[in-house]
């Protein structure tokens, strides 16, 4: 681990008050440890965007079941893209309502548009894309 360095910080009071909430509800030590951790996911997401970067990815897309061929279009697009997906997850919500999760590993801009094109599908009510990191940066 590299040496630690201390530098100063300048922030509103009712920013900061709003920050130690935050620090509070995520059960950090410190507001060291929060802004360690901030930083890292912001760098991880700037460093992600890059094209041909190695990327690691979780997906998450909400949608009803029963809107026609929603299913299927979903389905095509994964399998025209399997080389990217690692793992999914289905999960019954409602009647209506299913919650998908993909695993996604490539580069940063196929696991991107894979996103964004699954995203994209007329009749996802919900989708979000977490890059993440798999080697400890």
């Amino acid at each position: 681990m590299s040496e630690l360095v201390r530098f100063g910080v300048s922030l509103e009071a009712e920013l900061l008050e709003c920050f130690d909430a935050l620090c509070g509800a995520r059960g950090y030590a410190s507001r060291s440890e929060a802004l360690r951790d901030m930083i890292r996911q912001t760098l991880l997401e700037e460093r992600g965007k890059r094209g041909d970067n190695p990327a690691t990815g979780v997906l998450s897309l909400v949608y009803d079941h029963h809107r026609r061929e929603l299913s299927q279009q979903l389905t095509h697009r994964q399998h025209d893209a399997h080389e990217c997906i690692v793992a999914t997850l289905h999960v019954h919500l409602d009647h209506h309502n299913c919650l998908e999760i993909l695993v996604l590993r490539g580069t940063a801009a196929r696991i991107g548009e894979l996103a964004d094109s699954l995203r994209a599908v007329r009749g996802v009510s919900h989708g979000m894309f977490h890059f993440t990191s798999s080697d400890g940066e």
